[in-house]
């Protein structure tokens, strides 16, 4: 199986939105080095809603909300963009 079959696109865009959110909300600033956490368990859930609550459907989940965090990364330094900048 490769990694591709344990990503779910809709969760790893809704994870990514997410995380996005809480970086650039200033009240939400405390959580903002746990949102590789608050994404992965969001990813589990959402997994196991989307594709039923199985033990497989939960780790495609966690992987897929995991994956939006290294995604971020990806744009970010692709665009060279600063931490603390919120574009």
């Amino acid at each position: 199986m490769s990694l591709n079959e344990y990503l779910i696109p809709v969760v790893v865009v809704a994870c990514l939105v997410v995380g996005y959110v809480i970086r650039v909300t200033p009240i939400l600033q405390p959580a903002r080095e746990s949102i590789p956490l608050i994404v992965g368990i969001l990813g589990a859930i959402l997994g196991g809603v989307i594709q039923g609550f199985t033990v497989e459907a939960i780790i495609m989940g966690a992987v897929s909300g995991l994956a939006s965090t290294g995604l971020n990364q990806v744009f970010r330094k692709t665009l060279n963009l600063k931490e603390g900048a919120s574009k």
